[in-house]
């Protein structure tokens, strides 16, 4: 189990060091920033990277909402999930802390003007989104991010693609979804910012933990098994 969860702290350490720090760091560069595309590849090519690197060792969940899905499943032994869940917030807030400490290295930096990839809804939204726009988001777009893990990692899928199509389908969100909350999908994702900005971040982070796991556990305990079931 400590491998396990270190395991776990080291690849959601990445995700988001990756993922949101290509948001914080990148984004917006002058004149050479890499915009939402960028972003959205880093997070996918996070998960990725990770994928490969400790899916053998923990499974590479890097994420709550899909350590819960898959123990709805019943792909996960539920006695393993608050360890994990722990595990995965540790490692997403010590990834915002490197994000911090080299971002406030940076004169022109303004942290109090600085979303900091934080996930939010209404005037947080970057596109001004509501509350019930976020909310349908989340939950839609984790329900098939379980789908595509479920299948994906089924024994009879076909052998050795998952990373790179559970790592397409982070993209795929990322390049749709930034405008709405800036895409969490992802609870510890989501905590580890909002740790770092406060006020209305710590306010809206209840959405970014309800959404995601209701989106997982709709998908992995009623519709996966129905449309799988075999005769």
């Amino acid at each position: 189990m400590s491998k396990r969860l270190g395991a776990e702290i080291f690849g959601t350490f990445w995700l988001v060091l990756g993922g949101c720090g290509s948001a914080v760091l990148a984004a917006a560069f002058p004149e050479l920033g890499i915009g939402f595309a960028g972003v959205s590849l880093a997070f996918g090519l996070t998960v990725l990277t990770m994928a490969y690197t400790i899916g053998h060792v923990s499974g590479c969940h890097l994420n709550p909402a899909v350590s819960i899905g898959l123990a709805t499943a019943g792909r996960f032994p539920v006695r393993d999930l608050l360890p994990y869940i722990a595990a995965q917030v540790v490692g997403a807030t010590l990834g915002a802390w490197i994000i911090y400490l080299i971002a406030t290295g940076n004169p022109h930096f303004d942290f109090a003007s600085s979303s900091f990839a934080a996930n939010g809804f209404g005037e947080h939204s970057p596109g001004g989104f509501s509350m019930v726009s976020a909310l349908i988001c989340e939950v839609a777009i984790t329900f098939f991010f379980l789908f595509v893990i479920l299948g994906a990692t089924d024994d009879r899928a076909p052998k050795g693609f998952a990373p790179l199509v559970i790592g397409l389908y982070l993209t795929l969100i990322h390049l749709i979804f930034i405008p709405v909350t800036n895409t969490s999908v992802n609870p510890a994702r989501s905590t580890s910012q909002a740790f770092f900005v406060g006020g209305w971040a710590l306010d809206q982070l209840w959405l970014f933990w309800i959404a995601p796991i209701i989106g997982a556990a709709i998908i992995a305990g009623l519709v996966y098994p129905c449309i799988t079931r075999q005769k």
